[in-house]
């Protein structure tokens, strides 16, 4: 079993049984599993982040599903190759951490994959490049409950192409 699979399998127990999942009591009693797209290596890539100079890393105001907003840092890029073409994504960091978040949408959002976009949590390797495999991609915790916060990808990160990797759409949020 590969450690993606494993991955898959904890992450499925996790909203099962773990008492901050985003599922509903009603939603936990009827889980079948989360649905993915088939692993694909060609959507992992291990890249060197192109971080902004110090004048353009601003604090932006990314729109939440509720209106709200979230304040992030505007970090850094990656620039990778998929199916003949070089798309752009930028990075965030918390401003209380140094994770870097990133949060896409693609072709497939509001048709194969969440409408609002997926995420992407991002650790350096050891040679200081990152691991920016989108089989891990996931869906912010209000595809599956309307109740919680979620930023909203900015529009430098939404692509004209399809990534068909990571979480599909969840079918119900409602639970009904």
């Amino acid at each position: 079993m590969s450690e993606l699979t494993n991955f898959r399998k904890a992450k499925d127990q996790l909203f099962v049984r773990d008492r901050h999942s985003p599922l509903t009591p009603e939603q936990r009693r009827k889980f079948q599993g989360l649905d993915y797209f088939p692993e694909d290596s060609q959507l992992r890539f291990v890249l060197a982040l192109h971080e902004l100079p110090e004048s353009d890393k601003k604090v932006i105001e990314l729109v939440t599903t509720t209106g709200e907003s979230r304040r992030l840092l505007r970090w850094g890029t990656f620039t990778f190759n998929v199916d003949g073409e070089a798309p752009t994504l930028t990075v965030y960091k918390g401003l209380d951490n140094e994770e870097l978040f990133l949060p896409f949408a693609d072709a497939t959002s509001g048709h194969e994959s969440y409408g609002a976009g997926r995420y992407l949590d991002l650790l350096p390797l050891e040679d200081g490049r990152y691991l920016v495999d989108f089989n891990y991609a996931y869906n912010p915790y209000c595809a599956y409950n309307p109740h919680w916060n979620c930023p909203l990808p900015p529009a430098e990160n939404r692509l004209k192409m399809p990534i068909r990797a990571g979480e599909k759409s969840f079918p119900d949020p409602l639970g009904h």
